[in-house]
């Protein structure tokens, strides 16, 4: 039973957030990919520059066509109730600042998901298909769509683990070490 007083035991949920693929076909309500929304929109960008605007996505027939024009970076929105898009500014000098702080509103997302018993994964946009999503979405342009989150409730399979537990991520004295990088 996880102690409350442990901060590793408090921060169980964040480590656990994944990625999800396949849904059930269970629409989300809109009160649910508002808050989801308002999630991403109030995540901390460089400048405060808040370069992202957020399409929400619940017509099955566009996340369908999104999910076509892309496969297979969008196989998630397969069977996705709903979606949510990040659209950028397509030419800018912050373009690196900009796609930072698209990663953490996106990663936001996938954390919200899991707090609310939903899960949530990202469908890249490759550079090739996205005048035909930007179509698809409206979108103006001088922006577009990058990355769309696929979000709903997983499938019981979807939630069954990939990996043995604690096998998933690479030892933790491999990837963290105190004050210094270790001796070779």
């Amino acid at each position: 039973m996880p102690d409350p007083s442990r901060p590793a035991d408090r921060l169980r949920a964040v480590r656990r957030t994944r990625q999800y693929r396949d849904f059930q076909p269970t629409p989300l309500d809109r009160e649910t990919l508002d808050a989801l929304a308002d999630v991403a929109r109030w995540t901390g960008s460089s400048r405060n520059s808040q370069p992202w605007r957020f399409i929400v996505i619940s017509d099955p027939a566009t996340v369908g066509a999104i999910h076509q024009a892309g496969l297979p970076q969008t196989r998630g929105l397969a069977t996705a109730p709903a979606a949510i898009a990040v659209a950028l500014p397509s030419a800018t000098e912050h373009a690196v600042a900009d796609a930072y702080d698209e990663g953490r509103a996106v990663e936001r997302l996938l954390v919200a998901a899991s707090i609310l018993d939903l899960g949530a994964g990202i469908s890249w946009i490759r550079t090739d298909v996205r005048r035909t999503v930007d179509s698809l979405l409206g979108v103006p342009p001088d922006w577009t769509v990058r990355t769309v989150v696929q979000v709903g409730i997983p499938t019981d399979a979807a939630r069954q683990p990939r990996s043995a537990p604690g096998t998933a991520r690479l030892p933790r004295n491999e990837t963290v070490f105190d004050e210094r990088w270790p001796p070779s």
